[in-house]
């Protein structure tokens, strides 16, 4: 489990991003703009590619050592 952290925060941030989307919400202001925070779902999907590849890498490094250990 410890050698997930990386993983696991990233993808508690990507989380965090989804869910402060969604709370901040979207507005069209008097003068017909959009305002909303579009910023967060591009860091989102960044945060959640960083837990998968993250993930990917520390499950490889497990295998290789378990199989090198034999």
């Amino acid at each position: 489990m410890k050698k997930y952290k990386i993983s696991l925060l990233c993808l508690l941030m990507t989380i965090l991003c989804i869910v402060s989307f969604n709370l901040i919400g979207s507005e069209v202001l008097e003068d017909g703009t959009l305002q909303e925070p579009f910023f967060l779902i591009p860091i989102a999907y960044l945060f959640l590619i960083i837990s998968i590849i993250s993930a990917i890498v520390v499950k490889l490094k497990n295998v290789y050592k378990s199989k090198k250990s034999r």
